[in-house]
C-alpha cells in the first residue's frame, strides 16, 4: 500500500459543522481519498463503528482510512505518534508524526511521514514554532519517505506551497472540519494540488 497523496482530511468531530460522517462523506465527493481518523477519546467499540462508517464512505472511491494511534480497529493503516511506539506494529501501511530532523531520524519501517507545523494553527494555537514552506522543504530533503504537509493549510496557496517544497500531500483539518461546504473546499484545496503537481513544481 502506497502513503497518501493530495488531500488528507483529519477528522475531529467537535470541530466539524455536522456529523461527522456527513462531513467525510462530503469531502470525499469534492475529491479526498486519504482520511486519518483521530477521536482518540472515543471508547474503542465507538471507534470501532466510526471507523466502519468511514470505510464504507471510502471504499467506493478507491479510498484509504488511515487510524490515529496503533490499534487500526480492523483496518490495515496507522499514524503513529513522533513518541512511540518503537518499533511500529507490522501493518500494511505505517505513518507517523515528525517535527525535525532527528524525529526523521528515527523512521524505520514506515511508509510516509507527517511534516508539522507548517503554519501556525487554529487547532494547537502556539504549536511549533512553524516550519513555513522553506522549512518543510528542509525536512522534505532529509526525510527517506514520503512527506504529507501538516498544520494550519486552509488556502490553495498554502497548497500550492507546500506542493513547491515537495510534500507528496497536503492534510487539514480546520478547513473541511470547519467548512459550511466541505465539499467545496475539499475540491478547491484538492485541485490546487493537482495543478501545482502537473506544473512540476514537485
Amino acid at each position: 500500500m502506497t502513503g497518501p497523496t493530495g488531500l488528507v482530511v483529519l477528522t475531529d468531530r467537535r470541530a466539524a459543522r455536522r456529523p461527522l460522517v456527513e462531513v467525510v462523506a462530503a469531502a470525499v465527493t469534492g475529491g479526498t481519498r486519504w482520511v486519518v481518523l483521530r477521536e482518540r477519546d472515543l471508547p474503542r467499540a465507538e471507534r470501532v463503528a466510526l471507523a466502519d462508517d468511514l470505510r464504507q464512505v471510502l471504499t467506493p472511491v478507491g479510498g484509504t482510512l488511515v487510524v490515529a494511534g496503533p490499534d487500526p480497529l480492523g483496518g490495515a493503516a496507522v499514524h503513529l505518534p513522533a513518541a512511540g511506539p518503537y518499533p511500529p506494529p507490522r501493518l500494511g501501511l505505517i505513518g507517523r508524526s515528525c517535527h525535525d530532523e532527528a524525529e526523521l531520524g528515527r523512521l524505520t519501517v514506515e511508509d510516509y511521514a507527517t511534516l508539522s507545523p507548517v503554519y501556525p494553527t487554529r487547532t494547537k494555537p502556539g504549536y511549533g514554532p512553524p516550519l513555513l514552506p522553506s522549512g518543510l522543504a528542509s525536512l522534505i530533503k532529509a526525510s527517506p519517505v514520503p512527506a504529507v504537509a501538516l498544520g494550519g493549510i486552509e488556502t490553495s496557496g498554502q497548497v500550492r506551497d507546500c506542493v513547491r517544497a515537495g510534500a507528496a500531500g497536503v492534510a487539514v483539518l480546520g478547513a473541511i472540519m470547519r467548512a459550511e461546504d466541505p465539499g467545496a473546499v475539499a475540491a478547491a484545496l484538492q485541485g490546487a494540488f493537482d495543478a501545482g503537481s502537473r506544473v512540476g513544481v514537485r
